[in-house]
């Protein structure tokens, strides 16, 4: 086995010129290209996507002293877009400390992927969507510790879980229903910037994306939510990292909390349309074109996001089946409430709360709204969207919506 670690090896690679050309030449005329390779760091796990015009061959395995993940990529050349791939490797990603690739043999390419620390890998395979062609996509999760880092933030955990389907088994049997937050915890509101990684979600002419502007606005409204003695919150999310419809959902349910709000800024078909909207569960049908319109391409994250679908027995069930109709019209109160002050700072697209079928609103417990903060499709709403004030009106408004479904519906927990 050639070792692509060792000095000799490091400097064959970075000198590689025509060695390198006519290794390639060798390789079989139906041999594919990678036509794109992206890095996404985070504190949870990195991944690597090899983007390719036909489905990848591969096989994984793992090196020691230093710690490596291997890949051996069949069928494809060995082009400057995989060359690049050293360059893309951040000096604060957690867990990828290099990579680099060669031409293993005339039919593979390996990449070699030197870690920080110990990992637990997950490689999969990802069929066409949404634009993107064929994907390899290699996951690096810390090698399994239940950690303190695991119980400040479940996330993790439920990553672990989710990826060996056992995330619906370890769910609260009861979980928190409205006004049940009392003297000993304070309210918990779970915050769920939509998107992430991958999936940068909508994007404006101006290339704005979706993911960057609803992180934004989370975080302002988390800060404004943790000022309150009576409440906390807490994020699906609070980085550029892709996490699957069910562990956001999850995790409201782990940690047992009394709202959940999905933020997003999407965009239409038309650039004309505008305003924004509130949107609650359905559980028969969709009440608007428009409703079920973004519900499909809401639910359509996890296929481009890069869900892995071996091995979870869940993935492709209906989550969450039985949805509480006590639920949904906690979900529809609320709606109104923080649709009414969203009406304050921008035009409404329409005036009450729609309802579809949207995944991430599938908690049978807990009331769930997601909010299109603006169009981003729409050039007056994407300049909008990007500013500083307007982020901050919109999470004003979604503050004063649930201090106002409190008041008026469920008993405030008291305060400290």
């Amino acid at each position: 086995m050639t070792d692509l670690s060792s000095p000799g090896r490091r400097r064959w690679l970075k000198s590689a010129g025509a060695v390198l050309l006519l290794s390639v030449s060798k390789v079989g005329l139906a041999a594919q290209n990678i036509v794109a390779i992206r890095i996404w760091p985070s504190s949870t796990y990195s991944r690597l996507t090899l983007e390719s015009g036909t489905s990848l061959r591969y096989k994984q395995f793992a090196l020691s002293n230093p710690q490596r993940i291997v890949v051996d990529i069949k069928n494809i050349n060995l082009n400057h877009v995989l060359r690049n791939v050293g360059n893309l490797v951040r000096s604060d990603d957690p867990y990828i400390k290099n990579a680099r690739v060669g031409q293993f043999d005339r039919d593979t390419v390996r990449l070699v992927i030197e870690l920080k620390q110990n990992v637990t890998p997950k490689v999969f395979t990802l069929e066409p969507v949404a634009g993107i062609r064929h994907r390899l996509v290699l996951d690096l999760y810390p090698a399994s510790n239940r950690s303190s880092n695991h119980q400040d933030d479940p996330l993790l955990a439920l990553l672990e879980e989710y990826n060996k389907g056992d995330l619906e088994s370890s769910q609260p049997a009861e979980a928190a229903l409205p006004g049940k937050a009392g003297r000993d915890r304070p309210i918990v509101i779970m915050l769920d910037p939509g998107h992430g990684g991958e999936d940068s979600g909508a994007v404006g002419k101006n290339k704005t994306r979706e993911k960057d502007i609803v992180l934004k606005i989370a975080r302002r409204l988390k800060t404004l939510i943790d000022k309150e003695p009576n409440m906390r919150a807490w994020m699906t999310r609070n980085e550029d990292v892709f996490i699957p419809l069910k562990v956001r959902v999850a995790k409201a349910r782990k940690q047992r909390a009394d709202l959940f709000v999905s933020i997003h800024a999407d965009a239409f078909t038309s650039r004309a349309a505008r305003g924004s909207s509130v949107f609650a569960l359905s559980t028969s049908g969709a009440t608007s074109t428009a409703a079920r319109y973004l519900a499909q391409t809401q639910n359509e994250s996890d296929l481009i996001g890069g869900v892995s679908r071996s091995g979870d027995r869940y993935l492709d069930h209906t989550m969450f089946d039985m949805v509480q109709s006590l639920t949904i019209n906690d979900s529809l109160k609320f709606g109104r409430e923080v649709l009414s002050r969203l009406g304050k700072v921008n035009h409404l697209h329409k005036k009450t709360v729609d309802q579809a079928g949207f995944a991430v609103l599938k908690a049978p417990d807990i009331p769930s709204i997601l909010v299109e903060t603006a169009f981003i499709s729409n050039l007056d709403e994407e300049r909008k969207l990007r500013t500083t004030r307007f982020q901050h009106q919109v999470a004003d408004s979604i503050l004063a919506g649930i201090k106002a479904y409190f008041a008026n519906g469920a008993p405030l927990a008291p305060r400290k």
